[in-house]
């Protein structure tokens, strides 16, 4: 009876959702592929775009190293949004969208390892449309350089019992998806909406002698080779880390000495001259030509206001203290505007600044927050380097471009680098600006040789002074700072504090410059939104390189 019971209650659900009318007229189904594979989550070797997409694409086995491009097309019989619309009829449709989204299970061997409900902001589809699409590919690893939620997840996946699961050997993994809504912290989990599985060939790659020697310094470095002693087992053993994958994505470690090179090593496809993206370390070259600036008297100094360079009633949200924001408080991640990228619900998160046509505009026109004053609280905000930005290009003769090459990169033997642009094709002072470790490294040393290069005084002692200082202390760290634009911390070596100010980018990328030791470090990686990206920069530092060098 009691069985019968629960046949007959799941029929009615079965009825009940079968009636909810769809919120959205979809794409249907896309071809014949599609039409005998409803539910089902197929694996491919790549992007094999829609069109092109045969049976006899689908893996049933695939060796899966770190370098590989497994992908999953999944085949659905309705859209996401209409998926989410029967599991929550009566929440209006933007609603849905900002409360529920698809539910991910790992299997490996038939044993569960892993279950993810993935944010509501991820998309999908051609244009990502949640409302129309039947189908969709996303990666689960690539080596085309694509930055999507699902390698996120895979890593995730592969951080909570993956890894272990999936040792040397074949293994069957499973994937399960099912729509969810997550309301008032309840979440409501709706029936398998597809399914599907790959075998999966593990083999572990045998290192080579060669990929853990500490490699060699090629001529034409453009430094001057250290002679001083390190311990090379250290280094050995940090080539090993990054060749078993230990430590992932790294590409380049750079450490100067006493003004001489040390260090030159390169990974995973990098070599001497690739243009490495450091993303936000490139938000410390502004501060850099904000002080170049104000030498030359462009700026008046860095307690210029903003109303001295804006019309700023002429933006909305409007109010006398946008007029007070000075150029320091950008510099220091001070200012009151109602902006934090840590916070995804900011009106300023850089995420909605992106998709606008004019960024300063985006920026100008955002609210103040009540909470905050003037230079009173650290809280990252990319949209005020871009401000930092547009002020410097607009009261320099020539534009910022030009300036920042003559003044800085040519001065420093920098000749090959590459700038992204705002909408307005003024360079991105925010990051992604691209160069060689080596440049990278003269960069970092400029600040370590208080400014200067070459004997000429090329900036000036006080801005570097003023740029290498706790300006401001950084909210939930300990004992961690801020200057202009350049961050701030301390490695602790046999019982020793040893200071650094650094430039820091996503995924783990660090220009490092010691204050009490004769030392800069460069680390360039691509652990791009990898919760392990800069955890692993300090391990490289604090259980490697300090040690093969103080010993």
């Amino acid at each position: 009876m009691k069985r019968m019971l629960l046949l007959l209650t799941g029929l009615f659900s079965i009825i009940a959702s079968a009636q909810i009318k769809d919120l959205y007229v979809t794409e249907g189904i896309i071809n014949e592929l599609h039409r005998f594979n409803i539910g089902k989550v197929t694996f491919m070797e790549g992007n094999i775009p829609l069109d092109k997409y045969k049976k006899s694409d689908f893996l049933k086995s695939y060796a899966l190293s770190q370098k590989s491009d497994l992908n999953i097309r999944v085949f659905m019989d309705n859209s996401v949004a209409n998926y989410l619309h029967r599991l929550a009829p009566a929440l209006p449709a933007e609603e849905l969208m900002k409360k529920g989204n698809l539910q991910f299970s790992f299997y490996v061997d038939d044993t569960f390892i892993y279950k993810e409900n993935i944010h509501h902001g991820c998309n999908f589809g051609s244009g990502g449309n949640k409302n129309t699409s039947t189908t969709f590919r996303v990666p689960f690893t690539s080596t085309k350089g694509e930055d999507w939620w699902a390698m996120y997840m895979w890593d995730r996946f592969k951080a909570n019992g993956g890894e272990n699961a999936l040792s040397d050997g074949m293994h069957r993994l499973r994937i399960e998806i099912r729509p969810y809504i997550n309301n008032n912290n309840t979440i409501t989990t709706g029936e398998l909406i597809a399914q599907g599985g790959v075998e999966l060939i593990i083999k572990t790659s045998k290192i080579t002698a060669k990929e853990i020697a500490v490699q060699p310094i090629n001529p034409g470095s453009g430094w001057e080779v250290s002679e001083l002693p390190y311990d090379k087992k250290k280094i050995e053993a940090l080539n090993l880390d990054i060749a078993n994958y230990t430590l992932k994505e790294i590409t380049s470690i750079i450490v100067i000495r006493d003004g001489k090179l040390m260090l030159e090593e390169y990974f995973n496809d990098a070599g001497r001259n690739t243009l490495h993206d450091t993303r936000s370390a490139g938000k410390s070259f502004t501060s850099t030509l904000m002080g170049l600036a104000i030498t030359d008297g462009y700026i008046k100094n860095e307690k210029q206001t903003l109303d001295t360079f804006y019309d700023l009633k002429q933006f909305a949200n409007y109010e006398a203290r946008k007029d007070s924001v000075k150029v320091a408080d950008l510099l220091m991640m001070s200012s009151a505007f109602a902006g934090s990228d840590s916070n995804n619900d900011s009106p300023g998160n850089e995420e909605n600044m992106y998709p606008t046509d004019n960024w300063v505009k985006f920026t100008l026109d955002l609210p103040m927050d009540p909470a905050k004053t003037n230079g009173g609280q650290w809280d990252y905000f990319t949209a005020g380097v871009v401000v930092l930005g547009d002020i410097l290009n607009k009261t320099i003769p020539g534009g910022l471009e030009k300036y920042a090459d003559e003044k800085l990169f040519k001065p420093l033997g920098i000749t090959k680098y590459q700038w992204q642009y705002t909408p307005q094709h003024v360079v991105n002072t925010a990051g992604s600006l691209q160069m060689r470790s080596l440049d990278y490294a003269k960069y970092a040393q400029l600040y370590k040789n208080n400014g200067i290069w070459n004997a000429k005084q090329l900036l000036s002692s006080d801005w570097v002074q003023k740029t290498l200082t706790m300006q401001i202390q950084i909210p939930g760290r300990d004992n961690q700072f801020y200057g202009y634009l350049f961050w701030n911390k301390t490695y602790s070596y046999k019982g020793k504090n040893h200071e650094v100010f650094y430039c820091a980018g996503n995924g783990g990328n660090e220009f490092i410059i010691f204050k009490d030791l004769p030392l800069v470090v460069i680390i360039t990686s691509k652990a791009y939104n990898k919760p392990y990206g800069h955890p692993q920069a300090d391990r490289i530092v604090g259980e490697y390189l300090l040690p093969a060098v103080l010993n």
